[in-house]
């Protein structure tokens, strides 16, 4: 049996950024359903580095979304959850295929602002 090793904060801050580029990638080559999950990658990854950098759970998809929620009630600030809200949309397009290219083109940079700033506070906790 293998055992997996966790991941510094400092990697999920990596893959993030690698995601949010690949992200782009995709989506200008035309292949949505990638874009969309590695958006989502990014996102959660990012969420994932500060979370592990708060002492804050993460491991699954319900404790991410809470410690969105408590950074956003942290910063007086709803838009750090509609940030994460649109990074769901994106993976589950990547299930279901369903947005239209013009959601896509509106909700990209909102996720992408999203990961930077989730980013930044973990470069920079005391801001």
């Amino acid at each position: 049996m293998t055992t997996r090793r966790t991941k510094t904060v400092q990697e999920h801050v990596q893959i993030a950024r690698s995601f949010l580029e690949n992200a782009g990638r995709e989506f200008d080559a035309g292949d949505q359903l990638q874009g969309s999950e590695k958006l989502w990658g990014a996102a959660t990854h990012a969420v994932t580095a500060l979370a592990k950098q708060r002492g804050w759970r993460s491991g699954k998809s319900n404790a991410r979304s809470r410690a969105v929620e408590w950074l956003a009630e942290e910063e007086n600030d709803p838009s750090w959850s509609s940030g994460y809200l649109a990074a769901e949309q994106f993976h589950a397009n990547f299930y279901h295929d369903f947005m239209e290219d013009y959601t896509i083109d509106r909700a990209r940079p909102i996720v992408g602002e999203f990961v930077r700033r989730v980013l930044a506070k973990v470069e920079s906790p005391t801001t």
